[in-house]
């Protein structure tokens, strides 16, 4: 998800929290803690200001941060640190954390850039690509429940917040369905397989592939499936040069659940099909080719 939306998950988690006859200190600990746990996992970020960084970020980004097995890890690091600063020994406070990072590596699965949930036990980039990185059905949920919340006596707020979170488990539950009825149904079809849900609740791009050729559809399982583009991939074409002076095009290679391979117009190079829009992806990776 992004940042925004991570910042919004972690408002509302504070929100759901029962917080009577609780001290100020605890408070602020439980808003610190549900608010920088659902950010923390993407601290990963500040790999990127080195070259190597760039070159591996694909890999990197939402991958051993967002592993399930650093979940405690980061909760207890936020929990110390609450410790610290407001002098409260809560076990609360650690619990809360740790439900906000879950939240955030969680949530992340369902999107199509995917996460190394499983590091460092597995480098497979687990993606479901049914939620959008940007969800406004997410965002209207929540903006909602701070809304009613306000016409609600202090002491029974908390359960406004916890309604939205039941439904936006209901809207995930119902967009997963979905997504897997029309992923099972383009196995059937396809070799290989991915999907990226559109800002559209209900729809998404089917990307599949068979032998060297490439398929995006839009697709609904209330509507009839609408196909946007056939790509070629020149999956014969021998990537060794492409990998040896572009570091980058082998991360992606690796990173990404296939890719399509160009090899024209004196280019070499390959790219993420999910990411396709407007003629182009933006996850690609290119060589110009010496001419013989």
């Amino acid at each position: 998800m992004d940042t925004i939306t991570h910042t919004l998950f972690g408002l509302t988690l504070y929100g759901a929290i029962d917080k009577k006859d609780m001290s100020p200190q605890l408070k602020a600990s439980l808003f610190a803690a549900t608010l920088a746990g659902s950010q923390i996992p993407d601290i990963d970020v500040l790999v990127n200001v080195t070259e190597y960084g760039r070159v591996m970020q694909q890999m990197w980004h939402r991958g051993i941060t967002h592993s399930i097995f650093l979940v405690p890890v980061w909760a207890f690091l936020l929990y110390f640190i609450a410790r610290l600063i407001w002098k409260v020994d809560d076990k609360r406070v650690f619990w809360w954390a740790m439900l906000a990072v879950f939240i955030h590596d969680t949530s992340d699965l369902f999107n199509t850039w995917g996460t190394g949930f499983l590091e460092p036990l597995s480098a497979h980039r687990i993606t479901f690509g049914v939620i959008p990185i940007v969800d406004f059905v997410f965002w209207f949920i929540m903006l909602t429940a701070f809304i009613v919340s306000r016409k609600k006596a202090a002491e029974k707020r908390f359960n406004v917040f916890r309604i939205a979170w039941l439904a936006m488990l209901l809207h995930v539950t119902l967009q997963s369905l979905q997504g897997y009825v029309l992923y099972d149904e383009a196995k059937e079809k396809y070799d290989e397989v991915a999907l990226a849900a559109g800002f559209v609740p209900t729809q998404f791009q089917v990307i599949g592939k068979k032998d060297d050729t490439v398929e995006i559809s839009k697709d609904s399982i209330f509507l009839a499936p609408e196909k946007q583009a056939v790509l070629k991939s020149k999956d014969d074409a021998d990537l060794t040069p492409l990998f040896k002076q572009k570091p980058e095009a082998k991360t992606l290679y690796d990173w990404s659940p296939f890719v399509v391979v160009v090899e024209d117009n004196g280019k070499l190079g390959i790219y993420d099909p999910r990411f396709y829009r407007n003629g182009e992806s933006f996850l690609y990776e290119y060589i110009e080719k010496q001419p013989r």
